[in-house]
């Protein structure tokens, strides 16, 4: 018995099953304790392993967490409860800078190159037994993996950046393994590892990305993979420097055994340089690529480079389960790409300049903030809720930082991908005024 929720089922998976459904359903919330394991078999008269095995298959779906004599108790935000669960409302009239998505007006239309697609599908039907990825695709993204320094590794496409790190993870990692991950970091990557029964140890980071020292700790500490994102870190805008890929990269040679994943969301909307932290010594990598950013979200599409055991595993998998990536999406994808239908020299400019422009007007009031790349500014306040308020009562719908971190301090995330540079006067002096008398704080981490 568990407060007013009787927990039911004689066999470990149907009391899995029970609790996990109380818990979907809210009648168990977010950090309430679950018997001791013998109090509750002596209650469904069963056996304690059977009691055991359940629980261990709960936190191993990501729904409780278990602490030897201290009990085990539901996840403050178990798998069943992503971060984007309860949407954030954007009152008519507000400017909704929480969505983190691209601006509309700088993606390109499809209708041609899903022409160009269909006709090839007309022309050489795809049926069961074809090959899954489109030449032409592989072959650009080769060509652009080389010339940004990665490794000349197997390739394969995914369902876009979530699968692809998700793939990736389970071909190397098993339930309880711990994951190195950004803290403040992408919040649907935080809610992915502990539904794959994975643990995350949280990396710092300031604008240049990832702290050395804190990844050696987090790896020092047991973690057997990481994932870095290289440029337009998702919130915060932070992108690698040479200077700290290379620091990086002399942490994880000390770790040779280590997954290294690198989240490349942002190729085909920055204009910063690309720096790879695999290398050809590296025994474990993969560096990611999705469509999703420069092209649109709805093109589930990424080409994942990597080490050749790790890929033919990622692709095994993908044989069992889905199969392969639509060809119709993947030659759309290739068509955009081979056309250079969304510039990005241009784009990179424009989001640059609507960051900067962000960054700039919150300077003059003396709030700093974050966004070397990317569609987003990070700016550290004192407390979340009260500012995320004010700020709607001004117009503006920012995303809480409690969406994105762990162990980072408090932050509000503002996405500017479509907020025009005049209007970034008017948003800084609205937070500002949000924020006196206090001012917002100056660290990311």
């Amino acid at each position: 018995m568990l407060g007013e929720y009787p927990i039911k089922g004689r066999r470990a998976s149907e009391i899995a099953a029970d609790i996990e459904q109380a818990v979907s359903s809210g009648r168990l919330q977010p950090g309430a304790a679950l018997p001791p394991l013998r109090d509750l078999a002596v209650e469904l008269g069963v056996n304690p392993n059977t009691v055991a095995a359940a629980y261990r298959l709960l936190r191993d779906r990501g729904v409780i967490e278990t602490a030897g004599r201290k009990g085990s108790r539901v996840l403050p935000r178990p798998a069943t409860s992503p971060r984007d669960q309860v949407p954030i409302t954007v009152p008519a009239g507000s400017r909704d800078l929480s969505s983190g998505n691209p601006d509309l007006a700088l993606l390109p239309a499809l209708a041609p190159a899903l022409a160009v697609a269909a006709a090839a599908g007309d022309a050489d039907p795809v049926l069961y037994g074809h090959p899954v990825a489109d030449p032409g695709l592989l072959a650009l993204a080769r060509a652009g993996f080389l010339a940004d320094g990665v490794p000349d590794g197997a390739l394969a496409v995914c369902s876009g950046a979530l699968d692809s790190i998700g793939r990736l993870l389970n071909s190397r990692l098993r339930p309880g393994d711990s994951v190195a991950v950004e803290d403040p970091g992408w919040g649907s990557l935080l809610d992915q590892l502990p539904a794959l029964g994975l643990r995350t140890t949280p990396v710092r980071l300031d604008d240049q990305g990832p702290l050395p020292d804190s990844l050696a700790a987090a790896l020092a500490a047991g973690a057997r993979a990481v994932v870095v994102t290289v440029r337009a870190q998702n919130p915060t805008g932070a992108a690698l420097t040479a200077e700290r890929a290379a620091a990086l990269r002399e942490v994880l040679a000390r770790h040779p055994e280590t997954l290294v994943i690198e989240d490349d969301h942002g190729h085909g909307i920055v204009d910063r340089p690309y720096q790879a932290l695999a290398t050809a010594d590296t025994a474990h990598w993969a560096v990611v690529r999705s469509a999703a950013k420069a092209y649109g979200p709805d093109l589930r599409v990424a080409v994942v480079a990597g080490d050749a055991t790790t890929i033919d595993r990622v692709l095994g998998r993908q044989r069992l389960d889905t199969g392969w990536v639509s060809l119709l999406l993947q030659r759309t994808v290739a068509e955009l790409w081979r056309t250079d239908a969304a510039p990005a020299g241009p784009v990179a400019a424009t989001y640059r300049v609507r960051r900067e422009a962000v960054l700039a007007a919150l300077a003059e009031h003396g709030i700093t903030g974050y966004g070397a790349s990317g569609l987003n500014v990070w700016v550290p306040v004192p407390e979340e809720s009260g500012v995320i308020a004010g700020l709607a009562q001004r117009g503006w719908v920012a995303a809480p930082g409690a969406r994105f971190r762990q162990q980072s301090p408090p932050a509000v995330r503002l996405t500017v991908a479509a907020l025009p540079p005049e209007l970034a006067p008017a948003l800084a002096a609205d937070l500002a005024a949000v924020l006196l008398p206090s001012r917002a704080g100056s660290r990311l981490t």
